[in-house]
């Protein structure tokens, strides 16, 4: 069974730091490229962050550049996002989620998200 278990969110002050985890398990990572996303209340959900399997690239939506860093661990089989600096307008549900695609889209399978909530 595939499981995206995330972790690490929680509530800090603006300028702060959280470090989100993304635990996997029913497939390895070495076959998947994993991104993550967010949504906040009332709005949309946003990709933040995204590695893309064809040349295992990593790229960063502009609201995060310079202030988020996604990682992973493969003898974990976890992916970490990073996240520093942040701001209120941070504040939403962040989810990972995988993909066989050689790019980042068709995520076929997500995790049920962990709130981050960043106060001013």
């Amino acid at each position: 069974e595939v499981q995206l278990v995330e972790s690490g969110g929680g509530l800090v002050q603006a300028g702060g730091s959280l470090r989100l985890s993304c635990a996997v398990s029913g497939f390895t990572l070495e076959g998947y490229a994993m991104a993550w996303f967010r949504q906040a209340p009332g709005k949309e959900r946003e990709g933040v962050a995204c590695i893309r399997r064809s040349d295992d690239s990593t790229h960063y939506s502009d609201f995060v550049k310079g202030r988020f860093t996604f990682s992973s661990d493969t003898a974990k089989n976890t992916v970490y996002l990073q996240m520093n600096s942040l701001k209120p307008e941070d504040t939403a549900v962040y989810s990972c989620a995988a993909t066989r695609a050689w790019g980042c889209y068709d995520y076929e399978f997500w995790g049920q998200g962990t709130q981050v909530t960043v106060s001013s």
